[in-house]
């Protein structure tokens, strides 16, 4: 028996995670659950976005997978983002985030890319201040993180089709995005079998834009993989069917990338579609890949024929779809 670790977190995430959970119970799998809290209303209730309760229940999973977490529009004293919070105390280093075309409106057919995103550090380290009308940002960028973000990306893209882009702005920034591209491009050299090559991330932009179809896998620093995943999930469907999953050697944490949606949030009429092929991708890392594959094939099939939630152009709540792709499963 395995244990997945549930936090609905704020908003619609407590719509689509227990849809995830009918879904999960519904493939036959041995699975036992327990669930925990984060995000802004535990902030509210709590005086911490993630307690230490919620931090254990996520060591003691086999996997975790979390709903949406709402962030304030303006700096809260004492309050962390929870899933950057989580992704730095638990060390879930690797963001993996799959863009792939599924049967909704306004995709690009026949993609399948994969941004793998270093999740710890560059300018996300949040170490900012101010000086009266100046403002400085630290970017941080390791030997080490740049290894161990590189084997997993071309791990994946020796099980894919053996070709990765590694994104940066050397050309700028030699010291930092420098030490990032040297690590990687070394790295490349123990996987002679996997195609390498770098890409400035303007090019690389402008790339995905115009001609999609010649990327693989790609991997980049935090900011630059933040960024271009979204264009990714744009040319894929958008944010509403985008799984991604944070990464570590000991823990893994799987989470649509939509946010929590506080307009539509109640109303059951939230789209569970990306929290499902984030189920997917956590039955992979199960070594489940026969039931992972199956629910992929689930949730095609109900965004080919219906019913769909209102953002998809339909009239199903949350509950009608997710028994829908129950039903294909």
């Amino acid at each position: 028996m395995r244990t997945i670790c549930l936090i609905p977190g704020d908003g619609i995430g407590r719509e689509v995670i227990p849809a995830a959970r009918r879904l999960l119970e519904a493939t036959g799998l041995d699975l036992a659950f327990t669930e925990a809290e984060a995000g802004w209303a535990t902030f509210e209730r709590h005086g911490t976005s993630v307690p230490d309760a919620t931090l254990e229940a996520v060591k003691a999973a086999d996997a975790t997978l979390a709903g949406a977490f709402t962030s304030p529009s303006r700096k809260v004293p004492g309050h962390n983002g929870a899933i950057r919070f989580m992704r730095k105390k638990l060390d879930l280093y690797a963001n993996l985030r799959p863009s792939v075309s599924h049967p909704v409106p306004g995709t690009v057919p026949g993609l399948d890319m994969l941004m793998v995103r270093e999740n710890t550090e560059g300018l996300y380290v949040e170490q900012e201040r101010r000086y009266g009308d100046i403002a400085i940002a630290d970017a941080v960028v390791t030997k080490r993180a740049s290894e161990r973000i590189a084997r997993v990306a071309l791990e994946q893209a020796r099980r894919r089709r053996k070709r990765l882009a590694v994104v940066h702005k050397a050309n700028v920034l030699p010291l930092t995005s420098g030490l990032f591209l040297e690590t990687v491009l070394e790295v490349a050299k123990e996987y002679p079998d996997v195609e390498t090559y770098d890409i400035i991330v303007d090019a690389a932009a402008m790339k995905l834009v115009r001609d999609p179809e010649a990327f693989d896998v790609l991997v980049a620093t935090n900011l630059f993989g933040d960024i271009l995943s979204d264009l990714m999930a744009g040319l894929t469907g958008g944010l509403g069917i985008a799984p991604s999953a944070n990464v570590g050697e000991k823990y893994a944490i799987f989470e649509p990338v939509h946010g929590s949606a506080p307009d539509i949030a109640g109303r059951g009429v939230a789209n569970p579609t990306a929290t499902f092929l984030t189920v997917a991708m956590l039955l992979d890392h199960l070594d489940e890949q026969e039931t992972a594959r199956r629910v992929e094939a689930a949730v095609d099939a109900v965004l080919e024929r219906g019913p769909l939630t209102p953002d998809l152009g339909g009239e199903a709540t949350t509950e009608t779809f997710t028994d829908a792709v129950i039903a294909a499963l």
